[in-house]
């Protein structure tokens, strides 16, 4: 929950406040059957969808979401590295759209390319392949901070790479010609209350087809280890 008071508050930017709370980290109550929640940051589900299928989008679909709206209205061709649960919804979005989506996973991550090409990407294949096409935007999902310079390569003057994880590892260091032409690379920060409305209205319009894994709440662990692992494609949910 941001403070409301600050610059950045003030000004509708409420993402990048320095004084926000979080459910998880500094507050208490992730787990709770029940919670007392600011109104300001409650929000309508869309309907059609269980509480399985809706869970993803209030993470997962919300930075994919912010991520793939700091890419431009005019990046008609975008590459997804890493097709998990903001990917796989971003995507359909996308698609929806008009765009052309180009799926990179973890190499040998079948499955993901399989789903990737039934929700409309035009191209699925390994992270470590070349993108097909010149790209307008890549919008990264994996924390990896090696496919950064790997993202700048394969968009085009102009174009721009947008981290959208929390954590990511370090960058390495390269060639300034890789970024030169006007390439950008930008950082998702969390979310606005309008990413919030913007999206689950877009999620009310299509219906998103959502992917996903349930595990008792008793196995996050494994829910956390079987992600990390790649071992199903799609988005992690917890049912208690």
């Amino acid at each position: 929950m941001a403070c409301g008071r600050c610059e950045h508050c003030l000004a509708g930017r409420e993402n990048l406040c320095v004084q926000a709370r979080f459910t998880g980290w500094q507050l208490d109550g992730g787990y709770a059957e029940q919670v007392l929640a600011d109104a300001r940051y409650v929000f309508a589900l869309p309907p059609g969808y269980d509480d399985a299928q809706a869970a993803p989008l209030l993470c997962a679909g919300l930075i994919g979401w912010r991520a793939y709206a700091m890419a431009g209205a005019q990046a008609w061709r975008i590459g997804l590295y890493g097709f998990g649960a903001a990917a796989h919804l971003v995507a359909q979005v996308a698609v929806h759209q008009g765009r052309e989506v180009y799926a990179f996973t973890r190499p040998g991550d079948t499955a993901a390319q399989a789903l990737a090409r039934r929700l409309g990407a035009v191209w699925a294949g390994d992270s470590d392949q070349p993108a097909p096409q010149a790209l307008d935007a890549a919008l990264l999902f994996a924390p990896v901070g090696a496919l950064v310079p790997t993202a700048l390569r394969v968009v085009r003057p102009g174009g721009t790479v947008v981290c959208a994880g929390i954590h990511m590892s370090d960058i390495p260091s390269f060639p300034y010609r890789w970024l030169w032409g006007e390439r950008r690379i930008v950082s998702v920060a969390n979310l606005t209350r309008q990413d919030g409305v913007d999206f689950l209205r877009m999620a009310a319009e299509l219906p998103l087809q959502v992917s996903t894994h349930a595990y008792p709440l008793a196995q996050a662990n494994q829910a956390l280890d079987d992600l990390r692992a790649g071992r199903f494609a799609g988005a992690a949910v917890l049912m208690c």
